[in-house]
């Protein structure tokens, strides 16, 4: 009989926290370059936050980037950018901010049409002034910090306090490097990469969850074998879980990744990088940090049921 295809096997004893060591090295590491990269180079800040006009438009056949940068050299609008937006003959033309307020800014957009001519096509026109971007900025910080702040309480009540603290370490570790991989390739930070993050810190917690219900559950199954050991059980144990997991949403994200146009590959590469990220914080991080605190058993009532 048909019986399934297994890409885990169901009796793994791979020893996790035996190279726990080794991932918090790597992790510390990644986490302290991709400070420094932020630092250093800053982050790519879209039309959302920096302000400006964004204009994408489509060339006919002939016309070149470089024809299009010569027709609006001469507006004197600041600093411009041209560049390719998928197909070869899309372009996406960003404006400064221009001084005086939304009508400045909408008489840009009037000049670069006009001098783009009428054989260029306008496919797409957004102007944000420098307060909404401003707002912008205020609110994407806002809807991290509190998202974090949240997965710290939701945790403490579910579980115990080193449960919250090994979750909220693996969702700082998950958003610092990410957010370093953004910094370095200079990958556009707009509001669909905040709307990635918050969706990486949700992934992220519900593959960490899983793991602390199984390593409560051993808790009180198995009240006298070594806290290591118990949590390499519990981590193997839900090892099958975790992969299939990953993979089926990888596979998603990869498809959206070639196939969904150039509008949401940002949006798509933070969520696939966040997905690996993830993954791997909730083995080599959420659960060693409980080892770092000290054992849970005396927090756990062993004649308590397990929560669902």
């Amino acid at each position: 009989m048909f019986s399934g295809i297994r890409f885990i096997p169901d009796d793994t004893k791979l020893p996790f926290m035996r190279y726990s060591r080794y991932g918090f090295f790597l992790s510390g590491v990644l986490c302290v370059v991709a400070i420094l990269i932020f630092f250093t180079h800053g982050l790519n800040y879209g039309i959302d936050f920096k302000g400006g006009t964004l204009i994408e438009v489509r060339t006919p056949p002939g016309v070149t980037i470089t024809d299009l940068r010569e027709r609006i050299s001469g507006l004197n609008l600041g600093e411009t950018e041209l560049q390719e937006f998928g197909a070869p003959n899309d372009v996406l033309i960003r404006v400064e901010n221009q001084a005086g307020g939304e009508a400045q800014q909408s008489e840009a957009v009037s000049r670069v049409t006009a001098a783009l001519g009428k054989d260029v096509e306008i496919r797409r026109v957004e102007v944000v002034g420098p307060k909404v971007s401003a707002e912008l900025t205020q609110g994407g910080t806002i809807a991290v910090v509190l998202a974090i702040i949240m997965v710290l309480i939701y945790i403490w009540f579910r579980f115990e306090w080193q449960f919250a603290v090994g979750a909220v370490a693996s969702l700082l570790h998950d958003v610092i490097i990410t957010i370093g991989v953004l910094s370095i390739l200079r990958i556009e930070f707009n509001l669909n990469i905040i709307a990635a993050i918050l969706t990486i810190i949700g992934y992220s917690l519900n593959d960490t969850v899983v793991i602390y219900d199984r390593i409560r559950e051993y808790l009180r199954k198995f009240k006298k074998k070594p806290f290591v050991e118990l949590i390499d059980e519990a981590l193997n144990s839900t090892l099958a879980r975790t992969v299939i997991t990953g993979t089926s949403t990888l596979i998603a994200l990869v498809s959206l990744y070639v196939f969904g146009g150039e509008v949401i590959r940002g949006f798509t590469f933070t969520m696939i990088f966040g997905v690996l990220i993830g993954t791997y914080s909730s083995l080599f991080v959420a659960a060693p940090v409980m080892i770092l605190l000290g054992s849970v058993r005396e927090a756990s009532p062993q004649g308590e049921k397990s929560r669902p």
